[in-house]
């Protein structure tokens, strides 16, 4: 794992880049409010990913001093906006920027990696939301062209409701998958692994242009 610190405007970023050997593509991971790189949630499915052979960077969206303040957790603006900032120094960092990108958002970071995505529709390939409030970028939606996965638990009621709505005003490829007895942290045993799963499937299936054929699908999932 390498440590990587960008500098945005007047901050700096902490990120962990995790490239296996020959990745398939980068996974920039947008994490939720209250959240940040070390969320066990995003690394498990960080790591699986990282199994089926792409990179993953997991970043800070703000600094510890700015998380206190409620206020930026929920600033859709300014996360988004950095989240582009990053993507873009990564499309130009040497062990990056050869290869294709995509952006995994779970909770409010699926709105900035939307509204992010619709602002570089040339360089992200594909969009996975876990758990994700894609109704927070409603006004984008239909100028986000790469295809998309929403993932939602069955019993996360609301969220799921929010997710058909936004699934409407998506105009690229798209689709939705309904994870039976999870809620909104997919903590029931095996939903999170299999919310993994699904995504690396899509990833799979549109970051292609890396890859020499498509590897097995690993079913377990251990944290180490």
């Amino acid at each position: 794992m390498e440590r990587l610190k960008i500098r945005v405007n007047h901050v700096v970023l902490d990120g962990d880049l995790s490239l296996p050997e020959n990745p398939l593509g980068l996974i920039i991971f947008s994490h939720g409010s209250g959240s940040s790189r070390f969320s066990p949630r995003n690394n498990l499915v960080a790591q699986y990913l990282n199994k089926l052979g792409f990179g993953t960077f997991l970043f800070d969206l703000l600094t510890q001093e700015e998380d206190l303040d409620y206020r930026l957790r929920f600033d859709i603006p300014l996360l988004s906006g950095r989240l582009e900032q990053v993507t873009r120094f990564l499309l130009e960092h040497p062990s990056t920027k050869n290869f294709p990108f995509a952006y995994f958002g779970a909770s409010t970071g699926a709105a900035s990696a939307l509204i992010a995505a619709s602002h570089l529709q040339n360089n992200i390939k594909a969009v996975v939301s876990r758990g994700g409030r894609p109704d927070l970028a409603m006004g984008v939606l239909p100028k986000v062209h790469c295809p998309t996965l929403l993932i939602v638990g069955e019993f996360d009621f609301e969220v799921l409701e929010l997710n058909r709505k936004a699934y409407d005003k998506i105009t690229g490829k798209k689709e939705i998958r309904i994870i039976e007895e999870a809620t909104h942290l997919f903590e029931e045993p095996g939903k999170l692994e299999l919310a993994a799963q699904y995504s690396g499937e899509w990833f799979l299936e549109h970051l292609k242009s890396n890859s020499s054929g498509k590897p097995n699908i690993p079913r377990q999932i251990n944290i180490h």
